[in-house]
C-alpha cells in the first residue's frame, strides 16, 4: 500500500481527523538508522505522530518533535513540513526489551516516563512557537493526547502503531489524531468514545489492508465524515554537503585550521538519514577564507 496521508471533518464540523499509512517512511527510516524493534515502534510512532501534526499548519510551516524520556533509546528528534517530507532518529538506536504484559513492544521501557515531548513549530515569523508538556506514558499516543489537551487546548486523540517484522523491517504504521471542535456535544464524544473503545489496533488495520480513508469511517462512521485533502508522506532528508560546509563555515576559522592540522579534512554524518560526508584538507582551506 502507497504512504499517504488523509485529512477529513466530522459530525458537520464538530470534529476534524487525520489519518495516515506510513510503512513505507518508517521503513526507510529504521532502515538508515539500523533501529532494533523496539527503538523502531518508538521511532516510527513519533514519525507519525510528527507528520500528521505538520499537516495541520499552513503554508511552507514545519515543526520539530522532541521526545526526552530519560530512557535507553534516548532522545527522539522528528523534523516535519506541510510537504509530507518527515525525518527522525533516535540516540540509541540498538535498544529493544521483551514484548510487554499486552503482548506489545515495550515503547515505554524504551522512551522512558521521566521526561518532556516538545514540538517547535515555526510558521514564517520572527519567533517560533513552542510547546512542552510532561510525557505521561512513554507510550507516545498518550503522550502526543496529553500535549494537545495541556498545550494546544484541544481535546484529542492519538493512535499510532507499528508492526516489525523478524528481520527487523516495518510490516505496518499507521496512525490517526481526532480532535474536537467548539460545539462537539456528548453525543458525538459518547460515539467516539465508544467506536475508539472497540476498534482494533491501528497497526493491525494498516496489516489488513485497511486504508485512511475507511480507519477514519471505522472510527467515526461512514456517514459522519467528510474528506477534505489526500496527501503523499515519505522519508525525507533534507542534509547536504552544502549544509554541512555553511555549519563549518559558522564554526570560525580557528576550527576550521584545527580541523586541517589536526586531521586533514573532515568527515561527518547526519544524524537523520546517515548520509557520510568527506571534506578534504583543501575543501576545508576553501571555507577557511570564508570564515570569521
Amino acid at each position: 500500500m502507497e504512504d499517504y496521508l488523509v485529512k477529513a471533518t466530522a459530525f458537520e464540523g464538530k470534529v476534524r481527523a487525520y489519518s495516515l499509512v506510513a510503512t513505507n517512511m518508517v521503513n526507510e527510516a529504521v532502515k538508515r538508522q539500523g533501529t532494533w524493534p523496539t527503538a523502531s515502534a518508538a521511532l516510527g510512532r513519533a514519525m507519525m505522530a510528527g507528520t500528521m501534526m505538520a499537516m495541520m499548519l499552513k503554508g511552507d510551516s514545519k515543526l520539530t518533535v522532541k521526545i526526552e524520556g530519560q530512557g535507553p533509546i534516548g532522545a527522539i528528534i522528528v523534523d516535519a513540513n506541510t510537504k509530507g517530507e518527515t525525518r527522525g532518529y533516535v540516540s540509541n538506536p540498538q535498544v529493544h526489551f521483551d514484548l510487554n504484559s499486552q503482548g506489545k513492544l515495550d515503547v515505554a521501557r524504551a522512551v522512558g516516563t521521566s521526561g518532556y515531548l516538545s514540538v517547535v513549530k515555526d510558521l514564517g515569523m520572527k519567533e517560533n512557537f513552542t510547546g512542552s508538556v510532561p510525557l505521561v506514558s512513554g507510550e507516545l499516543g498518550e503522550d502526543f493526547t496529553y500535549y494537545f489537551a495541556s498545550s494546544e487546548q484541544t481535546p484529542s486523540s492519538v493512535g499510532v502503531g507499528v508492526l516489525v517484522n523478524p528481520d527487523n523491517s516495518i510490516l505496518a504504521a499507521g496512525g490517526f489524531i481526532i480532535q474536537l471542535m467548539p460545539g462537539a456535544d456528548d453525543a458525538v464524544i459518547d460515539e467516539i468514545e465508544k467506536r475508539l473503545s472497540t476498534i482494533p489496533p491501528i497497526s493491525k488495520l494498516v496489516e489488513a489492508g485497511m486504508p485512511p480513508e475507511e480507519m477514519l469511517q471505522a472510527l467515526l462512521g461512514d456517514d459522519n465524515v467528510k474528506f477534505l485533502d489526500k496527501l503523499p508522506v515519505n522519508f525525507s532528508c533534507r542534509c547536504s554537503k552544502e549544509r554541512i560546509e555553511n555549519a563549518i563555515i559558522s564554526l570560525g576559522k580557528k576550527e576550521i585550521q584545527a580541523m586541517i592540522d589536526e586531521d586533514g579534512g573532515a568527515e561527518t554524518t547526519c544524524s537523520f538519514c546517515n548520509e557520510q560526508y568527506n571534506l578534504t584538507a583543501k575543501e576545508l582551506e576553501g571555507l577557511l577564507e570564508q570564515g570569521k
